[in-house]
């Protein structure tokens, strides 16, 4: 599978290659670039071969996610959003279902994941959004926001009560009742189409509703968040390796008081803190992505310290790097400023900093009790 990461990671780079700071300017992906990647199945790597995806596991397509956030930041949100739509698809579908959504997913179409509302965030069980069966159908209402990628997509994976339980349901984005609008200004990955759906009585076949309706909700998400908090991670990975990048090239040239900047003692910290940061993320990924792999059973607890660990480095590496490379790297899209902004909602999004660290005290406090 080696081959199929270094050729799919090629593929990032050459279309995101210069790109990604004109990307965030406008906020806007090329819907040409998406496209690219969805038929070649980049997307959603994951995937089995049978359905068209590479079939990569959790490490190999970790490495994959990790390639394209140190390129650009919005695009692997976009492949973030798509890897969970499309495992939850895989995960809880039927035969049927998968067989008729997951080609789609990786043959240009694009998908995002609808967790979040005004009301529920982090307490997903707060949430309001109804998915209601009503013979052979099911009526979907309520309102989600900032859905990654609803701004490309035409499919989205809608997480609802349903009854006295949750539920999941595939809505398309051009079924009647279906609004997109997009987040204004978002602070980071401005180009991921972030948005806010407003879901008006959507009925659809109860085709699309997938399995497990009626589980608790906590048991409902836990799965398909702990895919996400392990793309994030990498994602966060390829964030540090960015922010690496430019320190180490701008302050071997840059030279101050006679010396390269990379030979005063304290930007050498930040450099030796940034090297750490990175290589620390990078293992605690790789921890969480062999624990998926092998599906042991404390891997969701793993996948949570993996994304606490990296988005923590991440913020902070990010800071590091406007730092050193000061006016430089102080421009609105510049890599360490994009890095700066997007490495900050790392620390909110499939889980905040404080959430992470309840999770991880319970984990404590059952491994050390």
């Amino acid at each position: 599978m080696r081959e199929s990461v270094e050729w799919a990671a090629a593929l990032v780079t050459e279309l995101a290659a210069d790109r990604a700071e004109a990307w965030d300017d406008r906020a806007e992906l090329p819907r040409e670039v998406i496209h690219e990647l969805g038929v070649k199945g980049v997307l959603c790597a994951d995937v089995s071969e049978s359905f068209g995806g590479l079939g990569l596991g959790s490490q190999d397509n970790g490495r994959l996610i990790a390639a394209t956030g140190e390129r650009c930041s919005s695009l692997r949100s976009v492949m973030t959003s798509q890897g969970i739509a499309a495992w939850t698809v895989a995960r809880f579908g039927s035969a049927a279902q998968q067989s008729e959504f997951l080609p789609r997913l990786t043959s240009g179409e694009t998908a995002g994941v609808a967790f979040s509302e005004p009301g529920a965030g982090s307490d997903l069980a707060a949430m309001t959004t109804e998915i209601v069966r009503d013979g052979d159908t099911i009526v979907v209402s309520g309102v989600k926001t900032w859905v990654t990628g609803a701004h490309y997509a035409s499919l989205l994976v809608v997480f609802g009560r349903y009854g006295d339980g949750a539920a999941m349901a595939v809505v398309p984005t051009d079924a009647p009742g279906v609004t997109v609008e997009r987040v204004p200004s978002p602070l980071g990955c401005r180009a991921a189409g972030h948005a806010t759906v407003r879901l008006g009585r959507v009925r659809l076949p109860v085709g699309h509703l997938l399995g497990g309706a009626g589980m608790p909700v906590t048991m409902l998400v836990s799965s398909p968040l702990t895919h996400g908090r392990i793309s994030v991670a990498w994602g966060c990975v390829g964030i540090l390796r960015a922010c690496l990048r430019e320190v180490v090239r701008h302050s071997s040239r840059r030279v101050t008081f006679g010396s390269p900047l990379s030979r005063h003692q304290l930007v050498q910290r930040h450099i030796a803190e940034l090297h750490a940061d990175e290589r620390t993320a990078t293992f605690a990924c790789e921890h969480a992505s062999r624990e998926w792999d092998t599906k042991q059973p404390r891997h969701m607890a793993t996948a949570v310290l993996a994304k606490h660990v990296a988005a923590g480095h991440a913020a902070r590496g990010a800071a590091s790097a406007v730092q050193v490379l000061a006016s430089a790297g102080a421009h609105s899209s510049h890599v360490v400023a994009r890095a700066y902004r997007d490495a900050k909602l790392m620390e909110i999004i499939e889980g905040s900093n404080e959430i992470s660290q309840l999770l991880l005290a319970d984990e404590a406090m059952t491994v050390w009790g």
